[in-house]
């Protein structure tokens, strides 16, 4: 049978969250999903529960995030899936529930007016730099890391007017591949300090299992904006308590958006009545194999004693 754990923002805090990430031992042939928000193992072959499917459906189609409905679920749903695929065989259970789950979160996105607004990290962090009441076209603003994320807010940060833009990450080759077509400067990472210095917005978003920027990389009293919107944490907590400094973590973001936040009931309710109908679905495919592979067993079955009797 199929199951998953699960630790997100729901249940547990930020620091439960990391520590769990590191203490975390993964079977063979099991799918990890691990998000800003979350951290899920689903593991396990054979029937897939009905809770199960649902929790994943739902985290798919985004109806688990701290920002309901945001989009950057389903890419990372199909990531952790590809990636598994890449590691491990699979069961055929395995498989099918994450195909449907990528099919649910896109007809959800789809059909339903959930993913409608700014609910995405990326949004957020520029939101946040506009409350903040800073001139973009004015100030130096450092990107740490290569992905999806960092992607988006560098184009958001283009079309607000942003001009001193700079990207830093351990690959060059990757920063290169994002930051020319941009007509992006790029950092080497190790370079922290010399960048740093003249940094006035920084905002870091990477896969890195521990902080990268850490409070003796800053000038002594340089002011800074910071959106750390990694996990676990790329910033460490103390350049928050720095002189000058302003620091938010993933936490901050999204108890600052949620407040802007409204989603519209109805379409929750519409987006699990489509969750609903997939399960079925979703059972009913998994029940005909079953049927499939037990009628296939009867006939090799009965071929065997056919040739013995022909003996």
């Amino acid at each position: 049978m199929i199951a998953y754990k699960s630790v997100n923002q729901q249940n547990t805090s930020l620091e439960e969250r990391e520590a769990y990430f590191r203490g975390l031992c993964r079977p063979e042939g099991s799918v990890l999903l691990q998000t800003c928000n979350r951290v899920e193992l689903y593991y396990g072959d054979g029937d897939v529960p009905n809770d199960v499917a649902r929790h994943l459906f739902r985290v798919t189609s985004g109806l688990e995030s701290a920002l309901i409905g945001e989009k950057a679920v389903q890419g990372q749903v199909k990531e952790c899936y590809q990636q598994a695929m890449s590691l491990y065989r699979l069961s055929a259970e395995m498989n099918k529930l994450f195909a449907c789950a990528l099919q649910v979160g896109k007809r959800v996105r789809t059909e339903t007016e959930i993913s409608r607004g700014a609910v995405s990290h990326s949004l957020a962090a520029i939101e946040i730099m506009q409350q903040e009441h800073i001139d973009l076209s004015k100030s130096r603003i450092t990107i740490i890391g290569v992905n999806k994320l960092t992607s988006d807010i560098l184009k958001f940060l283009k079309n607000k007017g942003a001009r001193l833009v700079f990207l830093a990450n351990r690959s060059q080759i990757k920063a290169h591949a994002l930051a020319d077509p941009l007509g992006i400067e790029v950092y080497q990472l190790h370079d922290k300090q010399r960048f740093l210095a003249d940094t006035d917005i920084l905002i870091s978003a990477t896969s890195a299992p521990h902080a990268l920027i850490q409070a003796d990389d800053l000038p002594v009293n340089k002011s800074l904006l910071a959106i750390d919107l990694a996990f676990p944490r790329d910033i460490a907590q103390g350049v928050g308590r720095l002189p000058n400094v302003t620091l938010y973590n993933i936490r901050d973001v999204e108890q600052r958006v949620r407040k802007n936040i409204s989603v519209r009931q109805s379409e929750i309710a519409h987006a699990e009545a489509i969750i609903e109908e997939e399960i079925t679905e979703l059972q009913d495919i998994l029940r005909r194999r079953k049927l499939r592979t037990k009628e296939e067993g009867r006939w090799k079955k009965d071929e065997g004693q056919k040739m013995k009797d022909v003996i």
